[in-house]
Order: structure tokens, then sequence, then C-alpha cells
């Protein structure tokens, strides 16, 4: 029988300024590292990766989304907003954290290009 396994799922999510998003990415506290012309890989943790191209449709870009599990999401709020605070990536947002009806509470973060981030913590 063959092995069917697999082990990894990365995403491409598209960038508007490829150097300022792997900027953005970056300054999260991500490992953000050229692999290809135009080719950016974000380590975001063991095991967890995507990847920065330097292509950009905005109707493909204000539809991606990338979903982390946090520990908690009040924190990175404070983290998001620190890194945004001094204004180096105006066109980056952060929301307050939110309750959603599906048991999490969710930091919403669009980056530079309007890519959006759920940051949820799993409520127990």
């Amino acid at each position: 029988m063959s092995d069917l396994s697999a082990s990894d799922l990365r995403a491409f999510i598209p960038a508007r300024d490829y150097a300022s998003s792997k900027r953005f990415y970056a300054s999260l506290g991500w490992e953000t590292r050229d692999v290809d012309t135009g080719l950016a890989l974000v380590r975001v943790a063991d095991g967890q990766h995507f990847y920065i191209q330097d292509y950009y449709i905005q109707q493909v870009a204000e539809n991606s989304m990338l979903h982390l599990t946090v520990t908690d999401a009040q924190a990175w709020h404070q983290h998001v907003a620190s890194v945004l605070r001094d204004g180096a990536f105006p066109d980056a947002r952060v929301q307050p954290p939110k309750p959603q009806p599906y048991g999490a509470l969710v930091t919403f973060v669009h980056d530079p290009s309007g890519v959006l981030l759920h940051l949820c913590q799993w409520q127990r």
C-alpha cells in the first residue's frame, strides 16, 4: 500500500510591497528568509511556515487569510500594536481581541498587503 501521509502545508500570500511585507513579518519576531527571487519563507514556529511572494492582486490579497493558534491573543494584540506604533507599516492594522462564536478569542491583524491574520486563542 502507498504511503499518502503529509507533514507540512505552506500557504503562499501576496505582497504589494515585497520588502515591506518581509520587514513586517520579521518585526513580529518571525524568521523571514529569501528562498528564491521574489519568494521568502516565513517561519512562525517549529513546523509552521508560509511563503511571501513578490506578486500582488488586490482581490487575492484582501481575500487571503492565515489562521494561527496562539496562547495569548491579548499579548499578541499588544505586541502587534507596539510594532505598528512607529508608523513603519501604515497600511497594516490590528484589532483588539474579540470573542468568536466558534469558541475562540481572536486578534485580527491586516498585514501591509491586506492579508488577514487570525491570531486565535482557543477558549477552554
